[in-house]
């Protein structure tokens, strides 16, 4: 149970969030917190206030996890994410082993750092599809076995050599083909098709496409439809936050607000590979300008979602209960750290 709330405190990710996404004056926001999000009076004062809120949002099976957080900055919203993608200060956050931005187009040389540890390794040698540790497909799961001799000596420096190419191979054909390109993730009984989970996840909110339709739709089309305001990069990482280190492929697609009814800013991450425990995740942030010229900065809104197996069941019920909880908790604090950083800056 340990495991998995930790997981969950770590990496929430997915949209919900998208009815306030045109909402710039006080009245429409103070409209969106009550009436999609479920805020009370209370707690849109405390926002407002500068405080740091977070809430459980319903998810429509229990495999879902999503996770709503908004706090007030004094600050100006472009300073958001240069904090944010500052991977020099990333790196020196505790959990984070390593992290890297990717080239354009990406090297090999960017993945130095990228190795899986010594007891992934052994693990990969047992690895059989439908039974395996580490998340991959079926068919790399065979052609790992087949590159490396898994009895020699240095088995562990050639998967990780042959797994690094594969990276490159993977994120280079995803960035000409897209979603479609993601596949099958076939370590557990129940195959998990990893593009058609990003699209539900996608639906989790129907008034997305109404507010930002461009947007939306190159979040599911991509590399096609890129809109003029909109830019996309990739990095990986290296976590440890209290489980075993876990290494992340990550887009982030973030588009700057041309018009005075938008988001300033609205960057989505989203995971294109976990070695570990979250088959499909998504983080929305938008930064919304104040509209009162008394109390100039934006509003920081996160809305946080992942989808993972073992949520089910009475057993599962339970992790979920408490993994939720301590997700919540986690956002509240890291929404309270980034608004203090950002403050101090000014």
């Amino acid at each position: 149970m340990r495991k998995s709330v930790a997981r969950l405190a770590v990496l929430g990710l997915v949209i919900s969030a998208a009815a306030y996404c045109c909402a710039q004056s006080a009245s429409e926001l103070n409209n969106y917190f009550q009436q999609s999000v479920g805020l009370s009076q209370d707690q849109i004062s405390a926002i407002r206030g500068g405080q740091a809120v977070s809430k459980k949002m319903t998810s429509r099976i229990p495999d879902e996890v999503f996770v709503f957080g908004a706090v007030f900055v004094k600050a100006p919203p472009e300073s958001y994410p240069k904090l944010a993608y500052d991977f020099e200060r990333m790196s020196k956050v505790p959990g984070y082993l390593a992290i890297e931005k990717f080239s354009d187009p990406p090297q090999i040389s960017d993945l130095n750092g990228y190795a899986y540890d010594a007891d992934d390794i052994k693990a990969m040698k047992d690895c059989k599809p439908q039974d395996c540790q580490i998340q991959m497909p079926a068919g790399s799961i065979d052609a790992l076995h087949k590159a490396v001799d898994f009895s020699a000596p240095d088995a562990g420096d050639k998967a990780n050599a042959y797994l690094r190419q594969r990276v490159i191979e993977r994120l280079v054909a995803y960035q000409k083909g897209g979603n479609q390109v993601l596949g099958e993730y076939n370590d557990k009984k129940n195959p998990t098709q990893v593009a058609e989970q990003f699209k539900y996840m996608l639906s989790y909110s129907k008034v997305l496409p109404k507010a930002l339709p461009d947007y939306y739709n190159y979040l599911l089309s991509y590399p096609n439809g890129k809109p003029a305001n909109v830019e996309s990069m990739f990095y990986w990482d290296k976590v440890k936050f209290g489980l075993k280190p876990t290494l992340r492929v990550i887009q982030v697609v973030t588009m700057k607000g041309n018009d005075p009814h938008e988001p300033a800013y609205t960057i989505a991450e989203k995971q294109l590979y976990s070695s570990h425990y979250f088959e499909t995740a998504l983080d929305i942030t938008f930064c919304v300008r104040s509209d009162d010229p008394n109390q100039p900065g934006f509003y920081l809104i996160k809305v946080m979602g992942s989808e993972q197996a073992g949520l089910t069941g009475f057993k599962g019920s339970i992790v979920r209960k408490v993994a939720v909880d301590k997700s919540a908790t986690s956002l509240q604090k890291s929404l309270a750290v980034i608004k203090d950083a950002l403050e101090k800056n000014q």
